[in-house]
């Protein structure tokens, strides 16, 4: 009893450090896209104008 409620802890700590990771990581992602098309379309704008 003792081993799997050892092995359910640090099954759930893993997930606690997992799903916050991957949060942050589609963030970055989103954030990075978002400002990369930002700056093409800037840097298209500016070589028309």
């Amino acid at each position: 009893m003792l081993l799997v409620a050892a092995i359910m802890f640090f099954a759930v700590l893993a997930l606690d450090i997992t799903v916050p990771a991957l949060v942050l990581s589609a963030m970055a992602l989103s954030n990075w896209l978002v400002l990369s098309t930002e700056a093409t379309q800037y840097q298209r704008r500016r070589g028309t104008a």
